[in-house]
């Protein structure tokens, strides 16, 4: 039986086949696979209901794990955009000759092998799985085990897939899902080039903290819609019911809902009736419980709710003073995803968009955007809310490095 570390190192070997492998012959398997995804929907399906099986019912981050004919569509769907996408490995990035005569060029270069945690959400198995065959990487997953039925029957099929379309099946590996192969994981700085973890904050800070593998952060989102006084009111509560409600077991989803002073009677009675049908809990400050107060499913907030990322129907509600308030708060409380203002004052706009440290600031728009698919990236491993070397909806662009390559002809320093 291969230990984590064999696996590892399997992969890492598969990795250069990969880079050999010819770009017709990545597309080709990867439209394959998404249409053998299709194909093959019901095992899918019936894997991920042993999962699903297995959850307390009323988790509320079940709508995370599960999926339906829909969303395999929507998955295969995305296999193709991404097969479509132009390699971003070989790209030239610059070119010209030194005054000594060496003739210069970066290009951009796979990055090796990149490996990615991740917890229940088992469309990611498919995602980078594509994004890495498409930009030549090779790839180790590790699932978590409320996951394991539906990941083994997922990895199972894109092996088979890729073995029918002669490219070695160990470039893309799945772990075991026991918590004790992340320390083999974390250490395999020889075999492993980058390492991504996506999920909950937890998980996302004891990655970064154990790994000795580079991390690159998909971080958790609070987000904030904030409605200024001078915002278009009717269009400030569909963003806001939008942001909260179209799926909120999501990062780019709204946590906290900042509303100023001087529309917060408007717009908090007109939204309240639309969040009470979704049975939305809300944890109000004191002015806006005030405004609220007949609201069934009401509390008031404390210091850690603003600090939340619900990924459920709940958001907290804060009524401010002013945009410098608005701003003072998002900084406080943000973790630099998704940010929005609703107003119709352009200079309030502009400085929202300036003075906003996220990976994606939005004027007049949902959260709900931020979105590797919706930027028209394709698919992507997670949202970034670093800055070095991604940020924002981490897609096909950024799995590659640089690479100099210098032609001489007998100069030396």
């Amino acid at each position: 039986m291969q230990t984590t570390t064999d696996l590892i190192i399997t992969t890492h070997k598969a990795a250069k086949d990969l880079r050999a492998a010819t770009d017709k012959t990545i597309k080709t398997a990867l439209l394959a696979l998404a249409s053998a995804l299709e194909a093959e929907s019901k095992t899918i399906i019936a894997a991920n209901k042993k999962d699903l099986a297995k959850q307390d019912p009323a988790n509320e981050r079940n709508d995370r794990l599960m999926l339906n004919e829909e969303r395999i569509k929507s998955i295969a769907n995305s296999i193709r955009k991404v097969s479509r996408l132009p390699n971003p490995s070989g790209k030239v990035l610059t070119k010209y000759t030194l005054p000594n005569g060496i003739k210069l060029q970066k290009i951009a270069v796979p990055l090796g092998v990149a490996a990615a945690v991740y917890e229940s959400r088992p469309n990611v198995t498919f995602d980078i799985a594509a994004l890495c065959l498409r930009s030549q990487n090779g790839c180790v997953l590790k699932g978590s085990s409320e996951a394991e039925h539906t990941n083994l029957a997922s990895i199972k099929l894109i092996k088979k897939v890729l073995k029918q379309n002669g490219i070695n099946p160990d470039c893309v590996t799945l772990l075991p899902s026991a918590r004790e192969t992340v320390n083999e994981l974390f250490t395999a700085t020889k075999y492993i080039d980058v390492l991504i973890p996506r999920g909950s904050d937890g998980l996302i800070q004891f990655v970064r903290k154990n790994s000795l593998v580079p991390v690159i952060e998909t971080g958790a989102g609070v987000c904030h819609v904030y409605v200024e006084k001078e915002a278009n009111l009717k269009k400030a509560i569909r963003i806001a019911y939008n942001a909260k409600v179209s799926r909120p077991s999501v990062c780019n989803a709204m946590d906290t809902l900042l509303v100023d002073a001087a529309v917060a009677k408007e717009v908090l009675r007109e939204l309240a009736p639309l969040l009470e049908k979704e049975k939305v809990e809300i944890f109000a400050d004191s002015k806006a419980q005030a405004i609220l107060k007949k609201y069934p499913y009401l509390q008031r907030a404390t210091e850690a709710d603003y600090n939340r990322e619900f990924l459920s129907l709940k958001c907290a509600v804060k009524v401010v003073k002013n945009i410098d308030e608005a701003l003072a708060h998002i900084s406080k409380y943000s973790t630099k995803h998704s940010e929005a203002i609703v107003s119709e004052n352009r200079q309030h706009c502009k400085r929202f968009l300036q003075e906003v440290d996220a990976a994606a600031v939005y004027t007049n728009a949902s959260t709900r955007f931020t979105d590797g698919e919706e930027f028209g990236l394709g698919a992507e491993i997670g949202i970034s809310t670093q800055k070095l070397h991604a940020r924002g909806p981490f897609a096909l662009e950024k799995l590659v490095t640089e690479k100099w390559l210098l032609e001489g002809s007998g100069q030396v320093r």
